[in-house]
């Protein structure tokens, strides 16, 4: 807590997680309930961010649209971190046979498009946000492999580690006991940040219609349904992209601050 930016992120993220569990109770208005009497409402005390135009509470639909955006964010990197982070590691250690065979195969799936992953995931496994995360995590997962390798490189040739080998400690003891919990760092930053834009992934993936589907909410659905009529009532608009800004600012702020906090040389 003595570190600003990971207490201002961690805080801002804290409390966006805690309105999506309690969002049945916080919320008013059923979310996909529409309300013919009430189409574009301004913000009031009864509809704190205004109605869109089927009715529907705005305030209520960002709440529930925040789950699917932290799910998207934390399955994607869950999904990255389970696979990339054994193979970085894998190929940081094993040497240069292994290391070119794992790496090599990162960088034929980072050289396609990312799009092309998601539509392919999408089209074979259906539009929902637990293939969201799949296909996000899948684009993921050689970036934190890369970051993965390159931090184990440098980790396991420092003196601990060849003391250890010296001794005669197991290459999958040294791996797991000596060089993961020294190199893991980086890929933390690194996987703060990458939830941040995971949100603003699922937000566009889910504005031209291949994330959640209707009706139930999304932030960028919210966006792409209000385009039309963002002049007439702006505030179905505005009230879910800074929705979407408070989110990724959160997740920017905690690895930001987690690279300051994580780097000794800061602490000089």
């Amino acid at each position: 807590m003595s570190n600003r930016l990971v207490s201002a992120g961690a805080l801002l993220v804290a409390g966006l997680v805690l309105l999506t569990i309690l969002a049945p109770l916080v919320a008013q208005y059923d979310p996909t309930a529409m309300d013919t009497t009430a189409p574009l409402r301004r913000p009031s005390l009864n509809h704190l961010f205004g109605t869109d135009n089927f009715g529907r509470d705005v305030f209520s639909r960002t709440l529930y649209g925040y789950r699917a955006s932290l799910f998207a964010a934390l399955g994607s990197v869950a999904v990255a971190a389970a696979t990339g982070v054994p193979l970085g590691l894998i190929a940081g250690c094993l040497g240069s046979l292994v290391d070119n065979l794992v790496m090599r195969t990162m960088d034929i799936l980072l050289a396609f498009p990312a799009i092309l992953w998601v539509i392919a995931l999408v089209s074979v496994l259906g539009t929902n946000t637990g293939v969201l995360a799949l296909a996000i995590g899948f684009i993921y997962a050689p970036i934190l492999a890369r970051v993965m390798r390159a931090s184990a490189l440098a980790v396991k040739e420092e003196v601990f580690v060849e003391s250890a080998r010296a001794l005669g400690a197991h290459e999958l003891t040294i791996m797991l006991r000596h060089v993961l919990p020294n190199a893991i760092s980086p890929v933390l930053v690194q996987a703060s940040i990458l939830m941040g834009i995971a949100i603003l992934i699922e937000a566009a993936l889910s504005f031209i219609g291949l994330g959640t589907q209707p009706p139930d909410p999304s932030l960028g659905l919210m966006l792409s349904d209000g385009r039309d009529i963002m002049q007439e009532a702006p505030w179905v608009v505005v009230f879910p992209g800074l929705a979407i800004v408070a989110a990724v600012l959160g997740f920017n702020l905690v690895g930001d601050g987690l690279r300051d906090l994580l780097d000794p040389r800061s602490r000089v």
